[in-house]
């Protein structure tokens, strides 16, 4: 590609990926699915053990900035007997490989919408982990993509495709609890304190350029860079934004809501002095009015030392004392049902809160984006791109109020905010050339 078209390709030109979409409108279960894995330090590893257990499922590329990670991806497939895929630093350049069916997006949050974009427009189908954006203007931008380009789109909240979630919140829904007043998000994960990083050279074989990409060039600290990049407002949400994402999205979803009209959020970065600008500790409460009935949800992150509720965190077969309470709590009028973690949930019924009904089973988010990839349709999703960017927005929103210490008034219709200029500029964020989201997908 020149760069002529190349500029093109940035800026969304429907005529440059046509030829691109029409070549994979169609794919049948004989046919051998193509995807790329982009990022694969963390989650991504996950992702490529996942495609490569998968039958008609090839591994056809690696993307990653950092030429070390990519190497060790590559010993590491050599030694499962895994065929080499072909191997990018630029996701640019892959996505110019018509022969690739999907990219499978596992970079920090600040990559995700952008390249999820540009994964539609060079017609190829997409799995972007979580959170589905960095702020919620992009998020919508990403589901517009989806759409026009009849992309089939998996959001990486894993929880959505468990048996035994499922089930539980088919039972939410249908009223077994009766009326779903309230859902708690419970994010109380151990975290140490990152200390401080001193500025250095980048290190040899990384392309910082690309890694920091929609996003300003700071100087590279390793703070900024891998995983510890999630506690800068640059690159990462916070933890709301990185488990809590999951938690979230799961207590909006037994809550039977999509957008809030009322937000507010309060915390602090409590017990350490070190490099993270996010919050360890942090209070959110969104207020939803959807079809005449108020409901709340309210959200948790805790970083240190904390009890567990409602049994979610002591679940047995983890074989030693789990100091993380990660899960959700759903209130009705019937009882209450607590999720723990993305596979299981229990619940208690009545005043006596006698155990009633519970499952553990788990599932593949993976499995089921490869089979919608091949049914061409999107309500085979469990988890769509539009679920992620609404669940995102919650986080997103529970940022800003944090940030600026007051209440927001929303208006789901319209996805803004209401009387608040300054609150308004953070929905979206300036971007660095050429890494740009499009106004128009």
């Amino acid at each position: 590609m020149d760069d002529m078209n190349r500029r093109r390709f940035l800026a969304g030109s429907g005529a440059a990926i046509a030829p691109a979409f029409l070549s994979k409108a169609a794919i049948n279960a004989n046919d051998t699915v193509r995807v790329a894995v982009v990022g694969f330090r963390g989650q991504g590893g996950s992702h490529i053990r996942e495609y490569t257990n998968m039958p008609k499922v090839e591994l056809a590329a690696l993307c990653d900035v950092d030429e070390s990670v990519t190497a060790r991806a590559l010993k590491g497939l050599e030694s499962r007997g895994v065929k080499t895929p072909k191997t990018y630093t630029d996701v640019r350049k892959l996505l110019e490989d018509k022969s690739i069916d999907a990219i499978s997006i596992a970079t920090p949050n600040h990559w995700h919408a952008l390249m999820g974009i540009w994964g539609c427009q060079a017609g190829k189908d997409v799995y972007v982990e979580k959170p589905a954006s960095h702020s919620p203007w992009e998020g919508r931008k990403l589901v517009e993509a989806a759409r026009k380009y009849n992309r089939i789109v998996q959001h990486g909240t894993n929880s959505r495709s468990a048996v035994a979630t499922r089930e539980g919140m088919k039972m939410l829904h249908e009223g077994f609890l009766g009326d779903i007043y309230m859902s708690r998000g419970l994010c109380f994960k151990w975290r140490d304190t990152i200390g401080r990083a001193k500025e250095e050279p980048v290190p040899a074989g990384v392309h910082y350029d690309l890694w920091c990409g929609p996003g300003p060039v700071k100087a590279f600290t390793k703070n900024r860079f891998h995983y510890n990049w999630h506690w800068g407002w640059d690159y990462g949400n916070g933890d709301i934004g990185n488990q809590g994402i999951h938690e979230m999205d799961l207590a909006r979803w037994g809550l039977g809501v999509k957008l809030p009209t009322k937000v507010h959020s309060m915390g602090g970065h409590f017990m350490f002095d070190d490099d993270q600008e996010t919050p360890n500790t942090q209070v959110a409460t969104f207020e939803f009015n959807g079809g005449g009935k108020k409901k709340i949800l309210v959200f948790e992150v805790r970083h240190w030392i904390s009890n567990h509720e409602a049994g979610v965190g002591e679940s047995a077969g983890r074989g030693r004392p789990d100091p993380n309470t990660i899960g959700n709590i759903y209130y009705g009028p019937k009882g209450y049902m607590a999720v723990d973690g993305y596979t299981s949930y229990k619940t208690f019924l009545g005043k006596e809160q006698a155990p009633g009904p519970a499952r553990r089973e788990g599932g593949s988010n993976w499995v089921n984006f490869i089979q919608a990839v091949r049914s061409r349709k999107v309500e085979d999703l469990n988890a769509d791109i539009e679920e992620g960017h609404l669940s995102a927005t919650l986080v997103h929103l529970a940022n800003i109020s944090y940030r600026l210490g007051r209440s927001l008034n929303f208006d789901p219709a319209t996805e803004k905010i209401v009387g608040d200029d300054e609150a308004s500029k953070m929905l979206r964020r300036k971007y660095r050339s050429p890494y740009v989201v499009p106004e128009k997908v």
